[in-house]
């Protein structure tokens, strides 16, 4: 179920039994996995990768764009798109900010607020600014 005030853009998959509420833009491509929960406005920026199961709060980015570092005149070179992966079963909390290049492992949760910069273990408990390991979880 897609809320119809969700900005859909380009090459989109989304998986069965998927939720994802208003106010969202998401910009393909992305593929987001079965049964996964997507709470209001969140922005989801290309080659973004959700796998199945994962929870994902309110107001959440996942911002691929980058830039290479061009010469003084003007820093921001050439943009580019590097791939974020959120692995299965992973609660991602309220207002978190995921950069360009990371990976998240499978059955974490990252809390409300955290931008992450890193990538994440799998069955880790992540946090603050920028996020850190807080805790290993069960697997």
């Amino acid at each position: 179920m897609i809320h119809e005030s969700v900005s859909c853009v380009g090459d989109i998959t989304i998986g069965v039994f998927a939720k994802i509420y208003a106010g969202g833009n998401i910009l393909g491509p992305v593929t987001i996995g079965d049964r996964v929960f997507i709470n209001r406005d969140v922005y989801i920026r290309p080659h973004t990768a959700i796998g199945d199961d994962v929870n994902i709060g309110p107001f959440a980015r996942f911002i691929t764009d980058t830039h290479e570092i061009g010469p003084a005149k003007k820093r921001a070179g050439k943009v580019r798109h590097d791939p974020i992966v959120v692995g299965a079963g992973t609660w991602i909390g309220a207002g978190v900010t995921v950069l360009a290049g990371v990976t998240i492992g499978t059955g974490c949760i990252v809390a409300a607020g955290a931008v992450v910069v890193n990538d994440v273990a799998s069955n880790s408990l992540v946090g603050g600014i920028p996020a850190k390991l807080i805790r290993e979880l069960a697997p």
